[in-house]
């Protein structure tokens, strides 16, 4: 996992009671009367970037369940302070993806098939009723429309590259669902799929081959869907479901 060097502080004003002014220029007033430049705020963009790399991390197996990992040592890794790692790995918790260990760090949580299979059960629950409703409404186009994201799975599962399959897969997932106007369901459904890429206790390697149905499993659904045909998309979405890494 390479990430390049961030800074996550702001660079100090230049007057520590607020900005510089031109000669002859009156407090408040700006040269050709343009407005003031605003504040860099980098903190946030730094703990996003973190909080995206980690999540990689998890999904490519780079961070390992049941391996306690310290904010100290993975800022050293990103090339960042603990603080912002340390923020990210907090989201991660209340995602579920890892627990707090006192005065050592974070633990990556150790989940099972089990919990795979709930997963699977409870998106089945959400998705399938949205996907066969918008089959009956959505025109064609709209689907045809989605095919470069399909192609983009389709590509990422050709290099066997599992972590940009995992973003690439959630993103065709979402545009479909984003049919639907209702962005709390997009974001409840997102949030079930992000949990179900996390890797298993000693779960079986991903092959290659297997992302690549996996992946093909976008276009047929792109393809039934295009030609109305319930009875393949919900099959479809369901396997969909079950099969995926």
């Amino acid at each position: 996992m390479e990430q390049g060097r961030t800074r996550d502080t702001a660079p100090p004003d230049p007057e520590p009671h607020g900005p510089s002014r031109v000669p002859g220029q009156t407090r408040g007033e700006h040269p050709h009367g343009e407005p003031p430049a605003p504040r860099l705020v980098r903190r946030h963009s730094v703990r996003g970037q973190i909080l995206d790399a980690l999540r990689t991390a998890l999904v490519g197996g780079e961070l390992v369940p049941g391996e306690v990992y310290s904010a100290p040592a993975l800022g050293a890794r990103f090339g960042v302070s603990a603080t912002p790692v340390r923020e990210a790995m907090q989201q991660l918790a209340v995602e579920g993806a890892v627990e707090v260990v006192p005065n050592r760090g974070f633990r990556v949580v150790e989940r099972t098939p089990r919990e795979l299979t709930e997963l699977a059960e409870v998106r089945a629950l959400i998705e399938v009723p949205v996907m066969l409703r918008l089959a009956r409404t959505v025109p064609a186009g709209r689907w045809s429309e989605l095919r470069p994201l399909a192609e983009a799975t389709s590509a990422a599962a050709a290099r066997g590259d599992r972590a940009h399959y995992a973003e690439s897969d959630r993103a065709f997932h979402r545009a479909v669902l984003a049919l639907a106007g209702n962005q709390q369901l997009v974001d409840v459904a997102d949030d079930l799929h992000r949990r179900s890429q996390w890797p298993l206790v000693a779960g079986p390697v991903v092959r290659r081959a297997d992302l690549v149905a996996d992946a093909a499993e976008h276009s047929a659904l792109l393809d039934a869907l295009i030609a109305q045909d319930l009875p393949v998309v919900q099959s479809l979405v369901r396997e969909h479901f079950t099969s995926a890494k």
